[in-house]
């Protein structure tokens, strides 16, 4: 059978990437991981660097990244990377608002470095805001910060002269919580109809990939649960 095509998952070992990794695996395509440990699942991995300063990371991925395709170019790359941190601006604003922009924007900024040079006319990019970020986040500071700049930087590379790829669509999907082992290990009493099925966001992306049932350049979808069905609902 012929390769469907080829995807980079940043964040690929995580819950949500892992899923994305095998799920884009079983439908034939060509998958790269990018993250702090290997997925032993993807056909590429890439292992972040911890000593290595932003820009030096950007630089050995953008290299890795272009010695792995070997000319070839990238149908969607899918940014899930990120964590998060509560805390309002009485202790550790600078400490909790640098580790959530290191997790969610530096890899945002990454993708679309990589989207610029490697992604294919016509391909997808995705990042992961939140939907609490669209207002304020008094108790959570640094991740609504860090998550308010991923919508900013989803509509600039949406805009003429951004330097994605022709007919390149870039979109963030804004989750307001996943139904991940993690989350239900530390709320176990949350009423899980109301959380978003990490198969479900797979299954997105794959469309996206595909070239099906496409969002609106520069959209910003929230990802609303209820009754365990999900809507994609514009910002």
């Amino acid at each position: 059978m012929a390769q469907a095509g080829r995807v980079l998952v940043y964040g690929g070992r995580g819950a949500l990437g892992a899923k994305c990794v095998s799920h884009f695996k079983a439908n034939n395509f060509w998958v790269g991981s990018i993250d702090m440990a290997e997925n032993a699942e993807a056909d590429w991995n890439l292992i972040v660097k911890k000593e290595e300063n932003f820009q030096q990371q950007e630089s050995t991925i953008l290299s890795s990244v272009n010695s792995a395709l070997n000319g070839s170019k990238l149908d969607g790359i899918f940014c899930v990377a990120g964590g998060w941190a509560g805390g309002n601006a009485k202790k550790d604003l600078a400490k909790t608002a640098e580790l959530m922009w290191q997790q969610s924007v530096c890899s945002s900024l990454i993708t679309a470095a990589i989207a610029a040079n490697y992604l294919k006319d016509g391909g997808v990019v995705q990042l992961t805001g939140a939907k609490a970020a669209l207002e304020g986040t008094p108790g959570m500071i640094g991740y609504g910060l860090a998550k308010g700049a991923v919508h900013q930087l989803t509509k600039s590379l949406a805009q003429k002269e951004s330097g994605l790829p022709k007919d390149s669509l870039i979109v963030s999907v804004l989750p307001v919580t996943l139904d991940t082992p993690m989350n239900r290990k530390w709320m176990p009493k949350a009423d899980f109809s109301t959380w978003t099925p990490l198969e479900f966001v797979a299954e997105l992306f794959l469309s996206w990939a595909s070239g099906k049932d496409r969002p609106q350049n520069g959209s910003l979808l929230q990802l609303v649960t209820r009754n365990f069905n999900t809507e994609l609902i514009p910002a």
